[in-house]
C-alpha cells in the first residue's frame, strides 16, 4: 500500500500528467516540489545535476537524454528524435554544447538547452510544442530506430543530417565513431561489437542533403581504427599539418613474436608512436601501465610522442605545435637510420 504522496512505481521517472492521473495521483500532488516540468502535460521526478567531473558534453548528454524521455511521455506514436538531438541520443560525438543556446554575457551556470529536434515523416504535420523544433522528413530519408525507449533516426541517417551543421573534421569525428569496430589489442579475442555503420551506408545516405559536398569530404578522410574523437582530432591535425597518415590502432609486437603495445597513431617504418592520454590515464594503475609500456617502446627503439587535452587548448598555436612534435620525433628516428 502506497503512503500519502508516493507516486505509482509503475510511472517511472518521466511520466504523462494523464497516465498519472489515471493511476489515481491528485493535481496537488503533480505540483510536488519533488516534480518538474520541461513539456507540458508531462513530468519527472527531479534528480541530481550532471556533476562537474564530466566533460561538458558529457554533461549536456545527460540534460539532453532527460528532457527528451519527459517529452517522449507525451509524443505521438508516429513522432522521433531527428538531427542533433538523436546524435546526442546514440552518443554520437559532438563538439560540446552543440545542443545548447548561445550563453549570455555575465550568466552563471550551465546554457540552457536549445530546443529538442523531434520529426514526423511526410505528410504528417510537424510537432509544435514549447523547447521543440519541429521537422517533417522524407522516410527514405530516415529510418527510425528504439534506443532505450526513445524512437530516433538510426545512426546512419542521423550522421547525414548533421551536414548542414557541423564541420568537415567534427563530421569526420562522428563517421570514425560509426565506422569503428572495437577490438582487443594484439586481437586475442575476438572484436566487441560490428560497426554502427559501414562506409557504404554512410555514402549511400548522403545523396542530396543539405551539406553533401561537405558529407562526402569527411566520409573520404573517417577511418576504421580510431578509438576516440581526440585520437581523430589528432590525426586530422598531423594530416593537415603537412605530415603523412598515420596507421591506427597499431600493434608493437616484439623480435620473438610478443605482443609488447597498441599504439592510438603509428609511424610503424620511423617507429614513432603518438598516444593521447585521456581522463582515464590519471588514474594510479593506468598510470603505471603507462609507464611500463613506454620503457618497453624504448627498448625496442620506440620514440612516444603523448598529447594530452592541454595540447588543444590553444586555438592559434596548438595545432602547429602538435605538427612540430610529431615531425621533430620523425626526424630523430630518421637520423638513428631506425
Amino acid at each position: 500500500m502506497r503512503t500519502r504522496g508516493e507516486l505509482p512505481p509503475g510511472l517511472g521517472q518521466s511520466f504523462a500528467v494523464a497516465h498519472a492521473r489515471a493511476e489515481g495521483v491528485s493535481r496537488a500532488r503533480l505540483r510536488g516540489a519533488d516534480l518538474i516540468s520541461t513539456a507540458h502535460g508531462a513530468r519527472s521526478l527531479s534528480a541530481a545535476a550532471p556533476g562537474e567531473e564530466l566533460p561538458p558534453a558529457a554533461r549536456e548528454r545527460e540534460r539532453v537524454l532527460a528532457r527528451a524521455r519527459e517529452l517522449a511521455t507525451v509524443l505521438a506514436p508516429h513522432a522521433f528524435f531527428a538531427g542533433v538531438t538523436a546524435a546526442v541520443i546514440h552518443g554520437i560525438p559532438l563538439p560540446a554544447f552543440s545542443h545548447s543556446l548561445p550563453r549570455e554575457r555575465g550568466s552563471a551556470g550551465p546554457p540552457d538547452l536549445a530546443p529538442l529536434v523531434v520529426a514526423v515523416h511526410k505528410p504528417r504535420s510537424v510537432v509544435r510544442r514549447a523547447n521543440v523544433r519541429g521537422i517533417h522528413i522524407d522516410p527514405a530519408l530516415a529510418p527510425v530506430v528504439e534506443v532505450d525507449g526513445l524512437r530516433v533516426t538510426d545512426p546512419v541517417s542521423t550522421w547525414a543530417m548533421l551536414g548542414a551543421r557541423l564541420s568537415e573534421r567534427d563530421l569526420v569525428v562522428a563517421a570514425d565513431h560509426l565506422l569503428r569496430i572495437p577490438r582487443h589489442p594484439g586481437g586475442f579475442r575476438p572484436p566487441e561489437r560490428p560497426a554502427f555503420a559501414t562506409r557504404e551506408q554512410l555514402a549511400a545516405a548522403i545523396g542530396r542533403r543539405r551539406g553533401a559536398e561537405r558529407l562526402r569530404r569527411a566520409l573520404d578522410r573517417a577511418r576504421t581504427g580510431a578509438s576516440s574523437p581526440s585520437e581523430t582530432r589528432v590525426r586530422l591535425v598531423l594530416v593537415d599539418g603537412g605530415l603523412p597518415e598515420p596507421s591506427l590502432d597499431y600493434d608493437v609486437v616484439a623480435p620473438d613474436g610478443a605482443f609488447v603495445a597498441c599504439l592510438d597513431l603509428a609511424y610503424p617504418r620511423v617507429r614513432v608512436g603518438i598516444e593521447y592520454d585521456g581522463a582515464g590515464h590519471r588514474a594510479q594503475r593506468q598510470f603505471e601501465r603507462d609507464i611500463a609500456k613506454g620503457e618497453w617502446l624504448r627498448d625496442l627503439g620506440w620514440d612516444i610522442v603523448r598529447f594530452t587535452a592541454a595540447d588543444f587548448r590553444d586555438p592559434v598555436t596548438s595545432e602547429a605545435r602538435i605538427v612540430a612534435r610529431v615531425r621533430a620525433a620523425i626526424r630523430r628516428q630518421e637520423s638513428r637510420k631506425v
